[in-house]
């Protein structure tokens, strides 16, 4: 196994998760320099097959999540398999699944029967709904927006629920189960002890939801879908110019005093009704047209421009070409090829800017058991204690 760069250099990592959060953790790890092993079963994962898009004959959903990885296939129904998935898991630093809570325990691939080979093993289980009660409920992203009550704020106030546009609590529970991680090895680093991280959908939603979750558990208010506006803040939604709608979010007193500058009304903030976010919140609608007024005299673009000069947060409702071409202006160059010639595959920069140790791109997305020879060679090798 080759040693990488990267604060995380040394780290192996057996992960035995499928589709998007399990994929989307060992990837943010592998980017900051562990050695992923990916073991997937003899048809793949499942999302290398979820087009369109694609990329080739490869879904552009596979790539967006699997780049710095080793691929083996492994039929964990098979006695040599399973051994070598065994073997795997006895060497690895860090174990990450997502299967059914309890699925694992029939390939001896479960928390106690790694433990019991590998005492220093930190275990990263991903479920939807944790390995209680709610262990045998299958576990979707659309599922948890359903139940944790996301969709219920989601849409215009008088229309039906909606969907998020991402599967947003598959990537929010992979991004807790990679800080579970993190802390699991700076804990045995300290003690030697390893130990078993849980992260469930759900429990990511529920805190994912911050101020509406906070309004329940702190003040017992139920809330409500509101479209584009914000409960709490005014202006802070899309307001229509001549041409497209712009995100205004004046969030403070002296951020709508600016925006009321730059409208050519600075008489606003002295009205009472408008002093304070607080009354600006509650007499929203006889402030807002007051805004549309004035924002109806220019496009959504040229406000912006002005809008951001004067220290007054907004933006344009990009598409995702759009959101793309605003991070290349501001310099966060979102695009990185990984691999090289026919083999390279451009995706998206690690979210992480680290001044010492930065994230690396070492490896495209694999193929299907791409290095499974290699890697059953290494298994198959005696060792008493290797960590790659």
């Amino acid at each position: 196994m080759s040693v990488s760069a990267g604060p995380l250099a040394g780290v192996l990592v057996a992960d035995f998760s499928r589709i998007l959060a399990g994929p989307y953790a060992t990837m943010l790890l592998a980017d900051l320099g562990a050695e992923v092993v990916k073991v997937e079963g003899p048809a793949g994962d499942d999302t290398r097959s979820w087009t369109p898009p694609a990329r080739g004959e490869t879904s552009t959903y596979y790539l967006g999540v699997n780049r710095g990885k080793r691929s083996i296939a492994l039929d964990l129904r098979d006695a040599g398999d399973a051994g070598l998935a065994r073997e795997l898991a006895r060497r690895a630093d860090v174990v990450i699944e997502n299967f059914k809570p309890g699925g694992m325990a029939k390939y001896g691939l479960d928390y106690a029967s790694v433990r019991a080979a590998n005492p220093g093993v930190v275990y990263s289980s991903i479920s939807g709904f944790g390995t209680g009660a709610g262990r045998d409920v299958p576990g979707y992203d659309l599922m948890v927006q359903a139940i944790s009550g996301l969709m219920s704020l989601t849409g215009d106030p008088d229309g039906p629920p909606y969907r998020a546009g991402i599967s947003v609590f598959d990537v929010m529970a992979g991004n807790h189960a990679a800080i579970g991680v993190l802390a699991a090895l700076r804990h045995r680093d300290a003690t030697g002890e390893g130990q078993l991280v849980e992260v469930n959908l759900l429990s990511s939603a529920l805190t994912g939801l911050v101020n509406h979750s906070s309004a329940y558990a702190a003040g017992g208010v139920v809330p409500f879908r509101m479209g584009n506006a914000h409960p709490s803040v005014f202006p802070y939604e899309p307001l229509p110019t001549a041409d497209n709608d712009l995100i205004v979010t004046a969030a403070n007193d002296g951020q709508f005093r600016r925006l009321c500058e730059v409208l050519g009304i600075p008489e606003i903030p002295d009205d009472p009704r408008f002093a304070r976010n607080a009354a600006r919140t509650a007499n929203r609608e006889e402030l807002r047209p007051l805004l549309v007024e004035r924002l109806a005299e220019r496009g959504a673009v040229e406000w912006f421009e002005l809008l951001v000069e004067a220290g007054v947060p907004s933006g344009p409702i990009n598409t995702i070409d759009g959101g793309f071409a605003m991070a290349e202006r501001f310099g966060l160059d979102p695009i990185v090829e990984v691999g090289e010639g026919d083999r390279a595959v451009p995706t998206t920069r690690h979210p992480i800017s680290l001044s010492v140790t930065p994230a690396g791109y070492r490896l495209p997305p694999p193929e299907l058991d791409e290095h499974g020879a290699e890697l059953r060679a290494w298994l198959g090798t005696p060792q008493e204690d290797d960590r790659g």
